[in-house]
């Protein structure tokens, strides 16, 4: 069935209950702020900016947008472009583009102006829907992309190009007369992160997102009386899909905007949240903070948080192990996926195996995996070859590209993922690294991933990334970046000494140090650094660091 329907499930039987809040405790207001259509929407005048809405009000909203859709002559496959952070009305907005029939395009909300327009031309989309945040990038396109699509604008202060959400969608009636639809039909275009390239338009159906609905809900167990606390930005896979096992059971979820230990602790404590997704950064700064004595988690009711877990990007076993001495109850969990393959939980560490941390996993409920050479044979258990997956949620192709579609995906079905993996013993499939990330030093392989586990196993350590870089004689050589704790110091001849454990091929040759970039998925913006530093010497590095 299409994912509208649970929708249309959860107002018939918690049609009054709260289905999202937005915190923002970045932002106050003195004002007693209240919006009728919501119902009930609170400012908290002296610590955040709260609001939340009931499922019916939710469904209410996503039914007046759809109306207004349909009125402006949209139709099955027409595409509609979301450009917002993470707010009450993303969600609602993407499922009224969804009742239409029509495929709904979540844009990264970090695209600078020609990205926004290349990614709108890619998709072929007919309307852009944006908040204020994006007014001055929107502007600058404003008279190019707006000759091909309508522009919608959501908040206060309607600018000149764009026509006003808010005043459109009142005028629309609540309800909707229900278009038929199908696990067939197309669902959603979402943008590969861009970590290897420029980004790909990955078209997906009703079928995969039913599929990952139920993927995360088979991993993690959600209930109706679950709390999930979501960080990431609704743009992504990532944070959408772990929402969905929520969804699928019409449980409360909070949308937190922020990321400071604090914030998400706090949040947790007044929520009485139970399932947070993090980020290995966020993490690491929540025990840093804790450590620090920043974070007293007697201050915080944290009895009912039952859930942790990771995705994005491979995890430190350290960072694990130090999670689960200062929250011993927690059940943890690691997920692995593309958005080719609809986000988490292809491959996951599954609850109660924490003997195997540092593993991706097995495969996810509904999925198939296996490991390849270079000619896609399976390779024996123990060696590395590059990780594919076939499923329910697999993509049906890069919109407009079949180039590109046909290096990825075959005729079976089987999407190849460009990740280097290997399995283990057990089973269990262990990350090894990037195909394109992959370092040949000398014409020997070097593992970047090897690498940054190791040197992130030193105290002083708080995220690290390694890459390769051009070198005369050896083809390449690897170059650390490293980000210091807060309160640590780290010199290169400390570092040196501390990779002697490492066997000579895998030492870095450079080490600079610097803040790790990261896109909001978490994952290391490797293409940056190499940017940054290829060509360049050692000081020049340093300089630009």
């Amino acid at each position: 069935m299409p994912i509208t329907d649970i929708l249309d499930k959860n107002c018939e039987l918690y049609g009054n209950e709260t289905a999202l809040i937005e915190i923002n405790p970045e932002v106050t207001d003195n004002r007693r702020v209240t919006w009728k259509e919501y119902n009930l929407i609170e400012a908290n005048p002296t610590t955040h900016y709260r609001r939340e809405i009931t499922w019916n009000i939710f469904n209410e909203k996503a039914n007046r947008f759809a109306n207004l859709l349909l009125e402006r002559g949209i139709k099955k496959d027409d595409k509609v472009a979301i450009l917002l952070m993470n707010s009450i009305e993303w969600l609602p907005i993407y499922f009224g583009i969804l009742k239409t029939g029509a495929i709904a395009v979540p844009l990264n909300f970090r695209y600078a102006s020609d990205e926004i327009k290349y990614c709108l031309d890619l998709a072929e989309a007919d309307i852009l829907v944006f908040g204020p945040e994006f007014i001055g990038r929107v502007e600058e396109i404003a008279d190019v992309i707006s000759q091909k699509r309508l522009l919608f604008f959501v908040g206060q202060n309607c600018p000149s190009f764009a026509e006003d959400y808010n005043t459109l969608t009142a005028n629309c009636s609540s309800s909707f007369t229900k278009i038929p639809l199908t696990d067939d039909d197309n669902a959603a275009i979402y943008f590969s992160s861009g970590t290897t390239g420029f980004p790909k338009a990955i078209l997906h159906k009703h079928r995969s997102l039913m599929h990952s609905c139920a993927v995360e809900q088979n991993h993690h167990g959600q209930t109706h009386d679950d709390v999930f606390l979501c960080i990431p930005p609704l743009y992504h896979t990532g944070a959408k899909m772990h929402w969905f096992g929520s969804f699928l059971v019409g449980a409360k979820s909070v949308l937190l905007k922020g990321t400071k230990p604090q914030t998400i602790i706090k949040a947790v404590s007044q929520e009485k949240c139970t399932i947070v997704w993090l980020l290995v950064p966020w993490a690491q700064d929540i025990l840093d903070a804790i450590d620090r004595g920043d974070i007293k988690l007697e201050d915080y009711e944290l009895a009912q948080w039952r859930l942790m877990h990771i995705g994005a990007q491979p995890v430190p076993q350290s960072l694990i192990n130090r999670w689960l001495k200062i929250f011993p109850h927690h059940d943890y969990d690691t997920n692995y996926g593309l958005s080719e393959s609809i986000g988490p939980g292809a491959v996951h560490l599954g609850v109660g195996n924490t003997h195997k941390v540092g593993a991706i996993g097995i495969a996810g409920y509904g999925w198939e995996i296996k490991i390849v050479d270079e000619k896609h044979q399976t390779v024996k258990r123990g060696d590395v070859g590059e990780l594919a997956l076939k499923g329910p949620g697999v993509m049906t192709c890069y919109y407009n590209d079949p180039k590109s579609t046909a290096e990825v995906l075959d005729s079976e079905g089987w999407l190849y993922t460009g990740d280097m993996a290997m399995e283990d013993e057990d089973g269990f499939i262990f990350l090894v690294d990037r195909k394109k990330d992959v370092v040949i030093s000398g014409g020997e392989n070097i593992y970047p991933v090897q690498i940054e586990d190791f040197i992130r196993t030193h105290e002083a350590v708080k995220d690290v990334a390694v890459i390769g870089i051009p070198d005369k004689r050896l083809g390449e050589t690897t170059l650390a970046a490293i980000e210091v704790k807060e309160g640590f110091t780290l010199t290169e001849e400390e570092v040196n000494e501390f990779c002697l454990k490492l066997p000579r091929y895998k030492r870095p040759h450079r080490i600079v140090f610097m803040d790790i970039p990261r896109n909001p998925t978490g994952k290391i913006e490797k293409p940056k650094l190499r940017k940054l530093f290829h060509g360049d010497s050692l000081v020049d590095a340093q300089n630009k660091a």
